[in-house]
């Protein structure tokens, strides 16, 4: 049996290298989420307003916007498994530097950094993975990989507030560096190099100019135009999920984190089926899944009032939301084979540009739309109908094409 065909598993069973990827996914996720929860200490530790604090957000999704296409075209022609590992050194870095920062301007550069090579590592250990898999598998590998995102969401974030609440915020900071450090070794233990080695496509002549012909197709623009117009509506909508269950549907405060973990435990569930789903029937299946999403933010503005209905709802958006990731991500990776892992890269980063402005929508929804935040899961339903839209286009592209003689 080829290494190939041992790591490449089916089921549940996660091998040791994708494992090891996971985990790093799993720290940098931490690491983006974990600030929101421990704002108040930073601020009053370094003597900034809230809104000040507030700004290490956008800094480390400023770093991922950058580093997504401009990380990645510098190193398309490096070795995989080299460039994986220098990458979790530099986050390790960026962490170490937030952990031991004497001001606020020096914690927002170490922001910067850590998130500086977030895209780049994703679009590489996805394309990594997808290499692993067995034909008609690849959005299954994908979703074992993005594991790491719900359980840094649903895991990593509040047990990093918590060790920033009880001991310091900068402890939170090196409990993820060290989380990352791990990640490493057992990356650079378990993951053999020639299971990383650059994309098809990528030669030792290639140039970057070469790489980025790749968005001039249009399948690829299509692709990430899915992935932004797919996720900004749930974004928009996630991004006020607090307000919107206690303002809207009525709950105490105390029960938010509770409905936090349900909607991460959909997450957890979502993002296996849709990577099942999606190995099955791509286009279909995201399209479907899309529909879904848009019927059950609907739902929620029309009926999200109601308690027991709301706890039910977020469970179902949480699991929509992250069924969707994998096969998105696959369709990125199979519109542009010349060059993967920069789309993929370039694709994390336009979602991050798509989650700013989800932000910024859902404050002016609020303060000026009629019905204010009752009216958000409407937005983001209609929202995500776009998505749909580019979705049904994208298949009947597809379709089309498979029509054509040979």
């Amino acid at each position: 049996m080829s290494w190939k065909q041992s790591e490449a598993t089916g089921g549940c069973v996660m091998p040791l290298s994708v494992l090891s990827l996971m985990l790093v996914v799993f720290s940098f996720t931490t690491g983006e989420f974990v600030i929101a929860g421990i704002l108040p200490e930073v601020a009053a530790d370094l003597s900034v307003s809230i809104s000040e604090a507030g700004l290490l957000v956008t800094a480390y999704a400023m770093g991922m916007i950058v580093g997504g296409p401009v990380v990645t075209a510098l190193t398309a022609r490096f070795a995989r498994k080299p460039l994986l590992l220098g990458l979790i050194v530099v986050s390790v870095a960026g962490n170490l530097g937030s952990f031991v920062a004497p001001s606020y301007a020096l914690l927002l550069a170490s922001r910067f950094l850590a998130g500086l090579v977030v895209a780049t590592f994703f679009a590489a250990a996805i394309t990594t993975v997808v290499g692993m898999a067995t034909a008609g598998r690849e959005a299954s590998m994908v979703a074992k990989l993005t594991l790491g995102m719900n359980l840094g969401m649903i895991l990593g974030t509040p047990i990093g507030t918590f060790i920033g609440q009880h001991f310091d915020w900068r402890a939170t900071f090196l409990a993820i560096a060290l989380s990352s450090a791990a990640a490493l070794l057992l990356v650079w233990r378990a993951l053999p190099a020639r299971s990383a080695q650059p994309p098809t496509g990528t030669t030792a002549t290639a140039s970057v100019f070469g790489e980025l012909r790749v968005f001039a197709r249009r399948d690829v623009q299509l692709a990430i135009a899915l992935t932004v117009l797919g996720n900004v509506g749930v974004v928009t909508v996630f991004t006020f999920i607090a307000p919107l269950l206690t303002e809207v549907s009525g709950f105490a405060g105390e029960a938010v984190p509770v409905l936090l973990l349900v909607y991460g435990v959909g997450a957890v569930a979502g993002n296996f089926l849709g990577g099942w789903l999606s190995d099955r029937a791509q286009m279909p299946s995201l399209a479907g899944m899309l529909a879904a999403l848009a019927g059950s933010l609907t739902l929620f503005w029309l009926i999200g009032h109601i308690g027991s209905v709301a706890a039910v709802l977020t469970f179902l958006v949480g699991a929509l939301a992250f069924a969707i990731i994998p096969g998105m991500q696959t369709r990125v990776l199979a519109t542009a084979t010349s060059a993967p892992t920069l789309a993929i890269a370039v694709n994390a980063s336009a979602f991050q540009v798509a989650a700013a402005f989800a932000s910024w929508l859902g404050g002016r929804v609020i303060n000026t739309a009629p019905g204010g935040l009752h009216t958000l899961p409407l937005v983001g339903a209609l929202l995500t109908l776009t998505g749909l839209a580019v979705a049904l286009h994208s298949l009947r592209r597809d379709r089309r094409r498979e029509l054509l003689p040979a």
